[in-house]
């Protein structure tokens, strides 16, 4: 079987979805310099730098189900056209900006605009592509997410060293260019025939938050919170664990989490193309425990090899289980629903990047790295437990 054979089916409009994304993407290097910014430029605390960050992060949690409900309304494309001026225009003024409180104030608000892009264009993949597609077409999606935030990074690295200002010009002018060929491509937009709308039980609830009345949806949102706090850990405490507690340089830390870019790169969409027809249930319980074992296994890492082996196991995980989670949240939610539905599923990674620092710090620091490796493979069967709910409800709504 060919693994690659899938990706050629895919509908144009997945292709041209993922190229935006990765003009994008390509330019993303403000929200990662922006504590060294804060610091260094403008010669904040650290305490005052990450918490602009956090604002951010807040930011995205309280708007995602609203943008996401929003996109349902007004069109999935025009929303993300919105997102991308909007934010090409926030970090053009944002470069001016030099009161610590006027900046927190726009990272709140330019977090909400720019947020806005990721629930549109996962409702988007999920209205553009079949059940069968979904799975792959997610992973097209991430790696273009992933080639891009390859390149920003290090182009930001080299801009810093020059002028944080260019960092803000760079990330607004490919927000810009993401836009406007949004604006230019020719999409293959068409209501699909024989596509008949899901009637589902919380479709009766006028509510604003009546998606999380359906049972199989809150659970899954369970599922997708704990697994995605371990998997941030490897943003927040890995860093400390390998270079303060394991002692090596900050150099070859880069090179371990090049390991999973690469993986990411050269085998996401293959993987993901072979699993198509798997249960999304399946492919969340595989991608879960993968990523319980291999921070767990993080016990027992004092040597190089044993710390690629780690990477390589927890970065299986990832390939399968965010793909699979999108897929499985798309399958939830009602046909004229996409968005909303999206945009809590969005909100949980939103709540996952303010905790996980938190969190694990706090086990790291209080504990030890020992307490922390083994509450990541507790917290994964946590997820797991509520995958297994997920699927029951599913079963009973049916």
């Amino acid at each position: 079987m060919n693994p690659w054979k899938g990706i050629k089916g895919l509908p144009k409009n997945i292709w041209l979805i993922s190229i935006a994304s990765l003009i994008n993407r390509s330019g993303t290097m403000v929200i990662i310099f922006l504590t060294l910014y804060v610091s260094q430029s403008l010669e904040e605390s650290a305490t005052r730098a990450g918490l602009i960050v956090a604002v951010y992060g807040l930011g995205a949690f309280i708007s995602a189900p609203f943008v996401g409900r929003l996109s349902d309304k007004i069109g999935e494309i025009r929303l993300m056209k919105i997102s991308l001026f909007g934010s090409a225009a926030f970090l053009f003024i944002f470069s001016f900006i030099h009161d610590y409180y006027l900046i927190l104030l726009l990272s709140f608000l330019w977090s909400i605009i720019n947020e806005a892009f990721r629930p549109a264009s996962l409702s988007f993949i999920s209205n553009e592509s079949s059940s069968a597609q979904r799975k792959t077409a997610f992973a097209l999606y991430r790696l273009a997410i992933n080639l891009g935030m390859s390149i920003g990074p290090v182009i930001g690295g080299v801009l810093s060293e020059i002028s944080y200002s260019l960092l803000f010009y760079v990330d607004a002018a490919t927000c810009f260019a993401a836009a406007i060929f949004l604006m230019v491509v020719k999409w293959d937009l068409r209501k699909k025939p024989g596509v008949e709308q899901k009637i589902d039980f919380v479709e009766k609830k006028t509510a604003f938050f009546s998606a999380l009345s359906n049972k199989a949806f809150l659970y899954f949102l369970l599922a997708a919170l704990p697994v995605s706090i371990v998997y941030m850990q490897s943003m927040s405490t890995l860093p400390l664990y390998v270079v303060e507690y394991l002692r090596f340089s900050n150099s070859t830390f880069g090179l371990l989490i090049a390991v999973n870019t690469v993986l990411i790169i050269l085998i996401e969409l293959p993987l993901n193309a072979s699993m198509t027809g798997w249960k999304d249930e399946n492919s969340l319980y595989l991608g879960i425990i993968l990523t319980g074992i291999g921070f767990g296994a993080l016990i027992f890492a004092d040597t190089i090899t044993i710390l690629v082996m780690t990477i390589v196991i927890w970065t299986f995980g990832e390939m399968i289980f965010f793909p699979g989670a999108a897929t499985m949240a798309s399958e939830i939610a009602p046909e004229n629903r996409k968005g909303e539905f999206m945009g809590f599923y969005q909100m949980v990674f939103s709540l996952s990047f303010m905790l996980a620092p938190y969190v694990g710090t706090f086990i790291y620091d209080k504990f030890s790295p020992t307490a922390l490796w083994a509450a990541t493979f507790f917290f994964s069967l946590v997820s797991m437990l509520f995958v297994y709910l997920s699927e029951k409800a599913k079963q009973v709504n049916t």
